[in-house]
């Protein structure tokens, strides 16, 4: 089982943290601007923005993060558009990655209890190689989805998906294994 790390909810982060993610924000309106046609322009934008970003990836507009730097993209990576990146933790993906429109992709969530205080549950969310992801699917703090798995649109992933598998479902669930196709 899982563990998530809590540490002081990011949203009251020190000032550095703080215009990065300003800086983060001005690079995300100039990219979610631009025309479609403006290839050259997006791709230097998202390897400015990223940690890393893989040859031959791209990201359709609009697209949202927080800070960009703790996001690692492979090559050949597609977003379809919409999609949000919540990276106060690292965010890493494979190569050969695909996500329908509207994935929200959340390393960060609130706590369960009112007593808990102003702790968020941060922890990091690693998404493997080959793997496609449906249209409306939200990926929850310290999930691990495993090489060359599908994840059915609408899908809530609040637990880690093994290799090899078709998960679907709130909380997603494996239901069959890809070899079985």
């Amino acid at each position: 089982m899982k563990t998530r790390k809590q540490i002081p909810d990011a949203h009251m982060a020190v000032e550095s943290q703080l215009t990065t993610g300003s800086h983060a924000k001005s690079i995300i309106q100039e990219y979610n601007n631009l025309y479609a046609s403006q290839k050259k322009r997006r791709q230097q934008l998202l390897q400015k923005l990223f940690g890393r970003f893989g040859l031959n990836s791209a990201i359709d507009q609009p697209f949202q993060c927080e800070y960009g730097y703790n996001i690692y993209i492979g090559k050949n990576f597609y977003a379809n558009t919409g999609c949000l990146f919540d990276d106060y933790a690292r965010i890493v993906i494979g190569d050969n990655v695909m996500l329908g429109p509207n994935v929200g992709i959340y390393t960060s969530a609130h706590p369960f209890s009112v007593k808990e205080g102003v702790i968020n549950l941060i922890a990091p969310i690693v998404i493997g190689n080959d793997v496609w992801i449906g249209g409306n699917v939200i990926i929850m703090p310290g999930v691990i989805i495993g090489n060359n798995s599908m994840i059915g649109a609408g899908s809530v992933v609040l637990n880690n998906i093994p290799p090899d598998v078709i998960a679907v479902g709130n909380p997603a669930k494996p239901i069959k294994k890809m070899i079985d196709l």
